[in-house]
This record gives C-alpha cells, sequence and structure tokens, in this order.
C-alpha cells in the first residue's frame, strides 16, 4: 500500500515538475499566491480581492452557457429569455446567477473602492494599481449597460435610447456618436447586435486589466490598515495557508447571502417594466437605470442650468463622466503623506459624510425629480438634494481633499506591523512623529 503511494505521489511530482520546467506555471503560482509576504494585520475588508475575483469567473461562465441559448435579434430576443427561463435545463438558475451576480459583483467593487479610499490604498507607490482598479470599475459599467439591454424589455429598450442620447450633447461630433452606436438612425437590431458583441467581448477585457492590476499589486506590494509599509519578514506572512482559509471564510458568509438572494428573492434588484417586451410606441412612466447607477444618474439631471456657454445637458454629461475621472486623479488630489484614515481624525469623518453622500445621490437617482422627500414640506425636492449631493461630491474631491492633506494634523504612526499587533492598539505603539513616512 505505502509502495503504492508513493509511487503515484513522485509520478505526480514528476509531472508537475516536467510541466513545471517548460512552463513556470506551479512555481510562479507558488511563489505569488503561496511564498507572497502579505502584511500580518489584514482584516476582512481584505477579502473583497478573493470575492471579486470569484464574482468575475462566475460572470464569465454565466454568461457564456446564457449566449449559447439567446437570440440577439429584436424580434425574438425578449422570447430567448423568456424560453431559457422556462425550457432550458437550469436555464433559469444560469439567468438569477448571472443577473443577481451582477449586483454582487458591483456591491463588492464598490467596498474595495470605498475600503482603498479609507486606508489610502492609492497612495504612492500603488497609483498604477489604483487607476487599474478604476478602469475595471469603469469597464464593468460599460458591459452592465450593454447586459441590461439585451433582454429587450421596455426598461432595456428606453434606457438603451436615453442613455446613448446623452452622447448627443456634445458639439460637433455628438451625432455621429449617437449614430454609431445605435448602428442607424434609432435603437434597432443593429444596436442590439452590437451590444450583444461588445457584452461578451468586455468579460474579457476586464480579466485582462485584473491581471495587470493583481501583478502591480504584486510588485508594489499590498496596503494593510495601519498604511505603513512592513519592516521586514517579522511584519508579514505567507500567503497561503494563513490568508486563503481567511479568503475562504469571507467568501463563503458572501456565497451564503447571494445564494439568499438567487433563490430566494432573485427579482429582488429588477424592474417590473422589464419583464414587458420592448414597444417603442409606450414610453414607460419612469425611466430607472439600475441601482449601481443612480448616484451618476442623479448627478447628471442635478445639472439643469446653462453654465455660460455649456447647455444643461451638456452640463449634465461633463458632470457625470467627471465624477469617474476624478477617482482617476485621487491619488495626486490627496496630497497627505499618512495613507490610513486611522491616524487622520479629520480625514476620517469626510471620508464618511462622502459615503452617506453617495448613497444620498443613489437614493436621489431612484426618484423622478418632481417626488417630496418628505410630505407636507413642499419645497425640498428630490432635485434639491440631488443639487447638494452632487456639489459635496465635487467639493470633497477638488477642494477638500488637497486642503486636508496640508493642514491636517496626523496622528503618530507606530514604529512597525508587528509592535502594533503585539500590542493590540495601534495607538499604544505609535513613536514615530506626526505625519511620519508613508
Amino acid at each position: 500500500m505505502s509502495a503504492n503511494k508513493s509511487n503515484k505521489s513522485s509520478t505526480g511530482r514528476g509531472l508537475v515538475n516536467w510541466i513545471d520546467s517548460r512552463l513556470p506555471v506551479f512555481s510562479y503560482m507558488q511563489k505569488e499566491y503561496g511564498e507572497y509576504p502579505a502584511p500580518k494585520n489584514f482584516n476582512y475588508w481584505w477579502n473583497f480581492g478573493a470575492i471579486l475575483t470569484f464574482m468575475l469567473v462566475l460572470m464569465i461562465f454565466t454568461g457564456i452557457f446564457l449566449s449559447m441559448q439567446y437570440t440577439p435579434h429584436v424580434d425574438f430576443a425578449f422570447d430567448s429569455v423568456e424560453r431559457i427561463m422556462r425550457d432550458v435545463n437550469y436555464g433559469w438558475l444560469l439567468r438569477y446567477l448571472h443577473a443577481n451576480g451582477a449586483t454582487f459583483f458591483f456591491i463588492a467593487v464598490y467596498i474595495h473602492i470605498f475600503r482603498g479610499l479609507y486606508y489610502g490604498s492609492y497612495k504612492n507607490p500603488r497609483e498604477l494599481l489604483w487607476i487599474f482598479g478604476v478602469l475595471i470599475l469603469v469597464l464593468m459599467m460599460a458591459t452592465a449597460f450593454m447586459g441590461y439591454v439585451l433582454p429587450w424589455g421596455q426598461m432595456s429598450f428606453w434606457g438603451a435610447t436615453v442613455i446613448t442620447n446623452l452622447f448627443s450633447a456634445i458639439p460637433l461630433v455628438g451625432d455621429s456618436i449617437v449614430t454609431w452606436l445605435w448602428g442607424g438612425f434609432a435603437v434597432e437590431n443593429p444596436t442590439l447586435n452590437r451590444f450583444f458583441s461588445l457584452h461578451f467581448l468586455l468579460p474579457f477585457v476586464i480579466l485582462g486589466v485584473v491581471v495587470l492590476h493583481v501583478i502591480t499589486l504584486h510588485v508594489s506590494g499590498s496596503n494593510n490598515p495601519l498604511g505603513i509599509d512592513p519592516k521586514g519578514p517579522q511584519d508579514t506572512l505567507p500567503f497561503h495557508p494563513y490568508y486563503t482559509a481567511k479568503d475562504s471564510f469571507g467568501l463563503a458568509l458572501w456565497v451564503t447571502i447571494f445564494a439568499a438572494f438567487v433563490f430566494f428573492a432573485p427579482n429582488f434588484f429588477g424592474e417590473p417594466e422589464n419583464y414587458i417586451k420592448a414597444d417603442p410606441l409606450q414610453t414607460p412612466a419612469q425611466i430607472v437605470p439600475e441601482w449601481y447607477f443612480l448616484p451618476y444618474f442623479a448627478i447628471l439631471r442635478s445639472i439643469d442650468f446653462d453654465i455660460w456657454f455649456i447647455d444643461a445637458k451638456l452640463g449634465g454629461v461633463i458632470a457625470m463622466f467627471g465624477s469617474i475621472i476624478l477617482l482617476f486623479l485621487v491619488p495626486w488630489l490627496d496630497r497627505s503623506k499618512v495613507r490610513s484614515a486611522r491616524f487622520r481624525p479629520i480625514y476620517k469623518w469626510f471620508f464618511w459624510i462622502l459615503l452617506l453622500d453617495c448613497l444620498l445621490l443613489g437614493f436621489v437617482g431612484g426618484h423622478p425629480p418632481s417626488d417630496h422627500v418628505f410630505k407636507g414640506i413642499e419645497w425640498l425636492l428630490f432635485i434639491d438634494l440631488g443639487h447638494i449631493g452632487t456639489a459635496w461630491y465635487f467639493f470633497h474631491f477638488l477642494i477638500l481633499l488637497p486642503l486636508l492633506g496640508t493642514v491636517e494634523k496626523t496622528k503618530p504612526l507606530p514604529t512597525s506591523i508587528t509592535e502594533s499587533v503585539l500590542n493590540g492598539d495601534t495607538s499604544s505603539s505609535a513613536s514615530a512623529k506626526s505625519g511620519g513616512s508613508m
């Protein structure tokens, strides 16, 4: 028995060594995901890299299987989705996994981004890492928008019509861009075909950018809750088995919540209007994008006035895209030498205000401007809250962030990760000067 086991084991190792000598994939994986020195003070907010990887793989595989049954034609698209739900074996499960997967993908991405903002994960030397992360968000938005059009329901059709028409506000070339996006002079069959092709292609582009994101992470090293660099091997742990076990636990909790929605509330995030076949002659009472676009939709709508020679429509488009472009510039807008908000008492308060502001914008974007926030207060309209929320968003990034970096008095940083972990209190081990090295 033992001899047979030994032979099998040596044969397995021999095959691995034979492959690795010609294509060093196993040694690469061992180095990057086994021996990779990760800071020993990671908390559960650092689980979201593994969660996002799982969600991306799930979206790609469910999308591939759904595409085998989907028909990208305006006459058959809606019915083909219904056929997937009713006639294809486990088609309902594939569709619900894919549709709810998009929602949970965005939830995880937004948590990941706000974690980066809180702990300063965009600061030197991780600027490129942050830029790749924001680029992934932009590609996800494009992919999700095109995917939302594919069921060819009422909200799919009219959402595509309204959003693509925004590009017509661009001077000189706007109408040409809209015509190119449509593939003609209306949202019709060419539009659906190209949106299907791009929706199928972009996840693989996202996968490529994710690879660059991970490579950049392993070159620059991981940030940590203290925002200080490891001083040596004593401040790190090998990624496996410590963080593979921790990531597995976090992923199990995430999948449990995700499965609860897939099996018990699969249409919780859906729009009822999208279960009606697209009708170009009947406009829905309210055209609302998916929840993960609502803050940007609120910013778009809040610019309802002309600014010099810029009309309201163009101003809204500039503000909406500008709110995303600002995220690319965060590493240079924040001039503080301290990364983590744990040691930035003023910034910490404004971070939570920014989070509440983004939630407010999402709330505003989900309601028509004519709705009142509170009954009996006729003047307090959603559009007024949109003005406030939009103004604060740009104020935070363009004025507050650079200003805090120069005037804020930060707390002393701990001397090392190990000392802080052993003491169990970041402040008790602090001995470096205020505003110390990153």
